[in-house]
């Protein structure tokens, strides 16, 4: 009996260590740039800064400015990437974005892309 759990237990522990590990990706193409940009701890952090302060304050639940809702996780990496590179947004065209540096913004499309709907799928890393 005690043969088979341990058989068990190696079979279990083997099939869980050759399973793909799901982790966040730890860099991100930049089409702007045409680059690729390590996705480092204090990027991050600054990068959810910004969001918090220059993002949060319009789109908020229950805004009267209009902006639409917003979470980290409201898209895709791969669209908050087209965010960034296309500017398609309202508050990009309106100027809002002219407040934040170059460098500003592409900490805040590293936090966003990080932190995204699929950033845990290890097939959607670009």
């Amino acid at each position: 009996m005690r043969r088979v759990a341990v058989v068990a237990v190696t079979v279990f522990l083997s099939a869980a260590m050759a399973a793909p590990a799901l982790a966040r990706p730890e860099k991100r193409f930049d089409r702007g740039s045409s680059t690729m940009r390590e996705l480092t701890f204090g990027n991050l952090r600054d990068g959810y800064k910004i969001f918090r302060e220059a993002c949060k304050g319009c789109h908020h639940r229950g805004n009267d400015q209009g902006a639409k809702f917003l979470y980290t996780e409201s898209k895709s990496m791969r669209a908050w990437n087209r965010v960034f590179y296309e500017r398609y947004p309202a508050c990009a065209k309106s100027g809002a974005w002219q407040s934040l540096s170059g460098d500003d913004l592409l900490k805040l499309n590293d936090y966003l892309f990080v932190n995204a709907v699929d950033a845990v799928d290890v097939n959607c890393y670009l």
